[in-house]
């Protein structure tokens, strides 16, 4: 097995509102079919074990961009979006949060009769990798959510969480099965913790391999372990703050989407009714799908797409969640059909934005544009867990660049 990373979050409780949730589904499901489209079932699940990739998915669907309900929410809007369809799309995701990850178990027995796969050695590959994240690993978190991602092929990606009350903090761990040859260049599979030794029942035969590679893990080098573990650590304050995020590369996005010399290429990716607000939306979504790895070591600018349902950085814009979702699901869908240059005006979008990143110097005042979004978030439905957004003060003068 394949351990490709963490992530830490605050603790943070409360309901994700049905407005809110309805989208996450939509467009998850949105984002997920057209990788599938573009690379297949598999690369689902390398995406989905990459902690800053992760994270920056949570952000774009409008959740609070650093928080523990990030991974609670979108694997179950996945799953619930997922799973009516995933005979079509090639994936399937079993378990969740309390009760629902005891019933892995059965859900994967039941997936691997219908795909023909191998049940015992999966459901043996998700009780372990949950043994070692609660048991073997001495950091003081709980595991509370278990998810395990499958596709037809038989890879998986496990997605589960843990919190700690004392610290009030929740740590994501992301596994990986090692036959799966990730787009990731860096191979990370360590754990980190002390060598507790021995720890699990070795009498299985089925499983001799990856409970040897259990046994390699614990007894890896603390300090090696901590240089190769792919970790995410997020702030506990609500708002972000300029340094998390690449203003440079939120410049680009933003002169593409606003910077009058540039909206003649909205005609040329076929987007011509789509306003600047939705365009800046969409790149970062056509970032999420076809970005590369490094891309995404500054999760917080994705929040930039939709906001979040807390209100930080800006409530969620749903005029323009819609717009996005109903570009996303058309793309998708006339791929399929005919092949159409639409998916592909997605990427194109993505190439022009670092075009614009690489040639000119587009760097965003990150304080500027969270003040303007907040100002303008009522244009386009705003919405927060708490209301409406409210407009600014009459006369207020307020500009993006």
């Amino acid at each position: 097995m394949k351990r490709s990373g963490t992530a830490d979050l605050p603790l943070h409780y409360g309901k994700v509102p049905s407005w809110l949730y309805d989208r996450m589904r939509a467009l998850g499901k949105g984002i997920i079919a057209a990788i599938v489209e573009e690379y297949g079932p598999d690369e689902v699940l390398t995406r989905l074990s990459d902690p800053f990739w992760f994270q920056a998915l949570g952000c774009v669907l409008g959740m609070d961009w650093h928080s523990s309900g990030i991974t609670t929410s979108v694997m179950g809007a996945l799953k619930s979006a997922i799973n009516p369809c995933a005979k079509d799309l090639g994936i399937y995701i079993c378990g969740g949060r309390g009760k629902y990850s005891r019933q892995t178990p059965q859900e994967l027995s039941e997936i691997s009769m219908r795909e023909g796969l191998n049940g015992n050695e999966l459901i043996h590959a998700s009780k372990l990798s949950a043994k070692v994240d609660n048991n073997c690993i001495q950091d003081g978190f709980t595991l509370y959510l278990h998810s395990f991602v499958l596709s037809k092929t038989g890879k998986w990606t496990v997605v589960q969480q843990g919190m700690n009350p004392e610290s009030k903090m929740a740590r994501r761990y992301h596994w990986h099965s090692s036959s799966l040859k990730s787009f990731i260049s860096d191979p990370h599979t360590a754990v980190i913790g002390t060598n507790m030794g021995t720890i699990l029942n070795l009498s299985d035969s089925r499983a001799q391999q990856a409970q040897q590679s259990i046994i390699d893990f614990v007894s890896y080098p603390v300090q090696k372990q901590l240089t190769e573990l792919r970790h995410l650590s997020m702030d506990r304050a609500h708002q972000i703050s300029e340094s998390l995020v690449n203003s440079k590369r939120l410049g680009a996005v933003l002169a593409a989407a606003h910077d009058s010399s540039l909206s003649d290429f909205t005609d040329f990716l076929l987007l011509k009714d789509v306003g600047p607000r939705t365009i800046q939306s969409l790149a970062l979504v056509s970032e999420v799908i076809y970005g590369k790895p490094s891309r995404f070591d500054d999760p917080a600018r994705f929040a930039f797409a939709h906001g979040g349902k807390d209100g930080f950085p800006f409530p969620v814009p749903l005029k323009t969640y819609d717009e996005s979702i109903s570009v996303l699901e058309n793309a998708v869908k006339k791929a399929k059909i005919d092949n159409s240059e639409k998916i592909k005006s997605l990427q194109k979008l993505h190439k022009i934005t670092l075009s614009i990143e690489k040639n000119n110097d587009p760097f965003a005042d990150v304080k500027k544009v969270i003040h303007y979004e907040n100002s303008q978030s009522y244009k386009f439905g705003g919405m927060t867990v708490k209301g409406p957004a409210i407009p600014p003060i009459e006369g207020e003068q307020l500009s993006l660049f």
